[in-house]
């Protein structure tokens, strides 16, 4: 584990974990669902990067560059490919100082994604919190797919409510994939100030994000915002005291639906995420 501290605020990072967050707290209070001791899975961390594509590829299958590619599922017996690979890779320490850090990861290709590419995640503290930035590039000879996301989760309490605002979101089918373009509060009325008592499972993307969300909830007003990515993820499971907001540069299962940015050879993308008290 490596803890950066600063202005008050302390991150914990996991790089052999996926390249997560462990925590995030501010005066020693939690900003971010902590880890539990000795965690074994990104997805039980704060926090991890989602790259080189964000959420679901259908069966693991898309054509591209006019060949057809298939991945591992790599989600127990879940029946799609998940969030990319950075998740279930240790990244690389190239950087480290009080309040910020720089983890790398250099994936060669094939074994998960046929394009090699280079990761990279800057952390920093300030008296304004925590800013993170992720960018890829294509390592590759040929032009390759790609998207970009992080997934932090926050705790949720029985008065959190979530105020942000989304031009549409997205009905899913039982495996989670996007089914139809609904309006913008369907699952809740999120540009006025919404609970996150939900009474059924929300695993749903929106778009159309305007790339800032307020949360509101346990004595707390955190704010999330995120440059480069205009989507919006909202896992909220019923029950749990924890629930997902994660930026996200395209849809689910968008490389089967015309909806996924394409790298050059060389070429770059970055997101940039905020997590500070309003």
């Amino acid at each position: 584990m490596l803890r950066l501290a600063a202005h008050g605020w302390e991150l914990d990072l996991l790089p052999n974990l996926g390249g997560s967050i462990g925590a995030l707290r501010h005066h020693g209070q939690d900003i971010l669902r902590p880890a539990p001791a000795n965690p074994t899975d990104a997805l039980q961390t704060a926090c991890f990067p989602l790259v080189p594509y964000v959420n679901r590829i259908a069966n693991g299958r898309f054509r591209f560059g006019g060949r057809s590619w298939r991945l591992p599922l790599n989600f127990g017996d879940h029946p799609h490919s998940l969030h990319g690979v950075g998740w279930q890779r240790p990244w690389q320490v190239t950087e480290q100082g009080e309040d910020r850090a720089t983890l790398a990861l250099d994936h060669p290709g094939g074994d998960g994604w046929p394009w090699p590419f280079h990761a990279e995640q800057q952390f920093r503290l300030s008296g304004g919190g925590l800013a993170a930035r992720l960018r890829l590039r294509n390592m590759a000879d040929e032009p390759m797919p790609a998207g970009l996301g992080f997934h932090p989760y926050f705790p949720r309490h029985a008065d959190s409510r979530l105020t942000t605002r989304v031009s549409a979101a997205w009905t899913a089918d039982i495996t989670q994939l996007p089914l139809a373009r609904v309006a913008p509060d369907h699952f809740g009325n999120w540009a006025e100030g919404d609970s996150l008592s939900r009474p059924a499972l929300v695993d749903n993307a929106h778009e159309g994000w305007a790339g800032d969300a307020r949360i509101e909830g346990g004595g707390l007003s955190i704010r999330l915002s995120a440059t480069g990515a205009d989507g919006l993820h909202l896992y909220i499971p019923p029950g749990a005291d924890f629930f997902c907001a994660e930026p996200v540069t395209h849809l689910p299962d968008a490389i089967n639906r015309g909806g996924m940015d394409s790298l050059a050879p060389g070429g770059d993308m970055e997101i940039g995420l905020r997590i500070f008290l309003a």
